[in-house]
This record gives C-alpha cells, sequence and structure tokens, in this order.
C-alpha cells in the first residue's frame, strides 16, 4: 500500500478508511483468538491456587499476578509500539503469553505455586496486549467512529472469552489423552489461541497502523512523536506529563482504574464464593469438584460476555450521547451490580445477574473512558499516555485481585462488594460534574 502523504490530507482518506477497515478486522481475529487464553486463566486461576495452596487467602494470587505483569508490561509495551509500532507489540505480548499458558499448565502437574505465579504473570503480559489493542483501533479511526472502533475489537474477544472457561469440561479431557490434571487440559487451548493470534497480527497488520497514522499525520502538520524525535525523558515520565496537560484526562483514565479494580475485586472471588455456597451441606449448589468447575465456567463466561457482548453498540452509543454520560452510566450499573451480588449473595442466581451487570458496567466505563482519554490526550502524545493508563489499570486490578481475597475472609462476599461502593460512588460524581 502507498502510505505516501504527498498528494495531500483529502487525498488519503479513503485509503485511510480501507486500512482502518482492514486494521479492526485483523485487531478483532486476534481478541477472539487471545481471548480463550485469559479467560481460561480467570475461571481457573483462583480454583489452582486455592487447590496448590490449601488456602482461600491465596485465591487472588493468580489474578493478581495477572495484573501486576499486565500493568508492569503495559509501557514497556506502549513504547515498544512507538519504536516498532502495533504488530510487534502485539505479537510480543501474544508470545509471552503462550509461556504463560504453558505455566499454568505444568503447574498442577509439578504441583508448583511458583510456576503458577510464573504462568499468570506471563498470561498477564497477554493480557496487556489485549488492552492496548483497543487504542490501535483508534490509530487511523476518524472522530465520528472512535468509540465504535474501539467497541468492535473490545467485542471480538468476547468469543474467546466466553468460549475459555467453557473449555474446562472439554480441554481436562483433553489433558487427560496426555497425562494432565484436570485443571492443566483448558491450557492448550490457550496455548494455541496465542500462538494463532500472532499469525493473525503478522499478517495482517502489513503497514503497521501506526506507520501509516504518522505519514498521514505528517501530512496534516501534526509533529511527530516525541520518542521519535530524540527526546530522552522517560515513558511514565512523559505519560503522566501528557496526562496532566491534557484537560479531562484524569477522569478517563480513573474511570476505567476504579471500574477495573471494582471488576477484578469481586469478579476474582466468586469462584471461591461459589465454591464455598457448594461445600455448604444442604445448599442447592452442594455437589462435587466436577460440578462446581462446569458452574464456575458458566457464571464466568455470562460475565465475560457482559463485558464485551455489547460493546460496538455501546461504543456507538457514546460517539452519539457523549463519551462522559456513558462514563456516568458504567459507573450507575456497577452500583447496581454490586448491590444484587452482595444483597443476593448466598443466591447463585442473584451472583450471576450481579456479575453480568458487573461485566456491562465495566464495558460502558472503559470502551467510554478509553475513548474520551484519546480525545483529550494530543495524537503525538497518545500511545504512551495510553501506556499509563493500562498501567494504572493493571495496577488497580493487582490490587482488587490482592486484597479481595483478604477481605472475602474478612467482610465476606457481600461486604466486598458493598467496600466497592466508595469508589464507584466517588468517580460517578465527577463523572456528572464533567457534564454540567
Amino acid at each position: 500500500m502507498n502510505i505516501s502523504p504527498a498528494a495531500g490530507s483529502l487525498s488519503v482518506l479513503p485509503e485511510r478508511a480501507r486500512a482502518q477497515r482492514r486494521t479492526v478486522a485483523t485487531l478483532s481475529a486476534a481478541q477472539l483468538l487471545s481471548g480463550v487464553g485469559n479467560g481460561a486463566g480467570l475461571a481457573i486461576g483462583s480454583l489452582m491456587a486455592v487447590e496448590l495452596t490449601g488456602s482461600n487467602a491465596f485465591a487472588g494470587a493468580a489474578t493478581t499476578a495477572i495484573s501486576v505483569a499486565g500493568a508492569l508490561a503495559a509501557l514497556p509495551l506502549a513504547a515498544l509500539a512507538v519504536k516498532r509500532g502495533r504488530r510487534a507489540a502485539l505479537s510480543f505480548g501474544y508470545l509471552l503469553a503462550a509461556f504463560g499458558a504453558i505455566g499454568m499448565m505444568l503447574a498442577p502437574v509439578f504441583e508448583s505455586f511458583a510456576v503458577l505465579l510464573l504462568g499468570a504473570a506471563l498470561l498477564g503480559v497477554g493480557a496487556a496486549a489485549n488492552l492496548q489493542a483497543r487504542f490501535a483501533a483508534t490509530d487511523l479511526a476518524a472522530d465520528a467512529t472512535r468509540g465504535r472502533d474501539l467497541g468492535l475489537v473490545v467485542w471480538a474477544i468476547t468469543i474467546g472469552a466466553v468460549a475459555g472457561p467453557n473449555l474446562i469440561g472439554p480441554g481436562s479431557a483433553l489433558g487427560e489423552q496426555f497425562g494432565l490434571p484436570p485443571m492443566s487440559g483448558p491450557f492448550l487451548f490457550s496455548l494455541a489461541g496465542m500462538l494463532l493470534a500472532i499469525l493473525v497480527l503478522n499478517i495482517g497488520l502489513r503497514p503497521d497502523p501506526i506507520t501509516l497514522a504518522r505519514a498521514w499525520d505528517a501530512a496534516d502538520g501534526v509533529a511527530p512523536h516525541p520518542v521519535a524525535t530524540g527526546r530522552r525523558r522517560g515513558s511514565l515520565a512523559t505519560g503522566l506529563s501528557a496526562v496532566r496537560a491534557s484537560k479531562g484526562a484524569t477522569l478517563g483514565i480513573s474511570t476505567i482504574v476504579v471500574a477495573h479494580l471494582v471488576m477484578v475485586g469481586v469478579m476474582s472471588m466468586t469462584p471461591v464464593h461459589l465454591k464455598d455456597l457448594a461445600a455448604t451441606p444442604g445448599h442447592s449448589m452442594h455437589g462435587g469438584s466436577t460440578d462446581i468447575l462446569i458452574i464456575v465456567g458458566f457464571v464466568i463466561s455470562l460475565h465475560i460476555a457482559g463485558m464485551y457482548a455489547l460493546s460496538p453498540f455501546i461504543g456507538s452509543l457514546a460517539d452519539k450521547i457523549g463519551q462522559p454520560r456513558m462514563m456516568l452510566a458504567g459507573m450507575l450499573v456497577l452500583v447496581a451490580a454490586v448491590l444484587v451480588a452482595g444483597v443476593g449473595a448466598q443466591s447463585r442466581s442473584a451472583v450471576t445477574v450481579g456479575l453480568v451487570l458487573l461485566g456491562a458496567g465495566w464495558s460502558m466505563s472503559t470502551v467510554a473512558g478509553s475513548a474520551f482519554l484519546a480525545e483529550r490526550v494530543e495524537r503525538r502524545r497518545r500511545v504512551l499516555v495510553q501506556g499509563v493508563s493500562d498501567t494504572l489499570m493493571g495496577a488497580a486490578g493487582a490490587l482488587g485481585a490482592a486484597g479481595s481475597g483478604v477481605l472475602l475472609a474478612w467482610l465476606g462476599f457481600a461486604g466486598l462488594g458493598y467496600l466497592c461502593l466508595v469508589f464507584i460512588l466517588i468517580v460517578a460524581f465527577f463523572c456528572a460534574r464533567e457534564l454540567k
């Protein structure tokens, strides 16, 4: 494809639209495939941690490792995208995640909690790549469709992420053919998904969207990215400086971070809570370990569907009504989620409904917050600011996962949700103030 801007910015608009369609399709396919690995990790990681340690206090350890690694990887992946392009950054993230799937597979074999944490951490790098992919969808996007394009890429992960937990049964059966423990087998699918995602990216993201965006931005007189001009300030310092200089960027990041904190904290403890319900004599869920694995897989699948299934609609609606209104709506849905799950903590149905609402509120907040952030930050600094956002998002997820196990033991499942209300309502207040 010719990427020369010599003819002027107006002449490249149709070519830019074609490149954007190809980019969104490629990113969507990669998200679908890689989602299998992340879905399985979230569903099985907490149960695997409890089994290997014998304590519910470590239930959030795998999710914490995923979140911490994702937070630490976000800025390096963003810097790699600036230097080498989105294709290189995303492929590298998924490659490390493939090794993570192998680690998760081997942890029960060696009965090693350390191997579990290492595998989960490498899966976290893949999760960071998934987060970056949604921003990659905005590199060439028109202002009027930025939310929709971002939402389409977020939506694409639905099939893989929903399939991941539901592959627990087939994966366990497949793993038995190779002599693997029941919890190891599903990660065979995770490994295959990550490798196929790398293949798709290296076929479809040519030319790279950042390369195209830079060429066409030059035609519009946009200054090159500071990293490209040899500025030596660190990625974090550059990103934070741009956040401070961009009106509204702090609100966008805060919305994303709090939504993720709440979602990870409640979601990561749901499998443990459901397992405890099943262990209660006389409870309707009382049954064998295989039954609870199937139930957990089903509930987490519905939660993930809530996270991703409506994201294209959410993105399009946010483009029409404005990102701040959608951000506020997302916070209010999160309020409903923790109330439903908390009040009905002893009911599997109520917990399931709460988890679906939790996913929907996360989607509304994250899609709108990400698009809002892209609008408020100047284009030449956008990639590193996105990296800062993903770093803080990952840190919030790590905090939620690490603290939720202790809070579950201390406050119970309902108390954990009620505590989250404090953070949700604070952000909701500032979102409402943005509308005035």
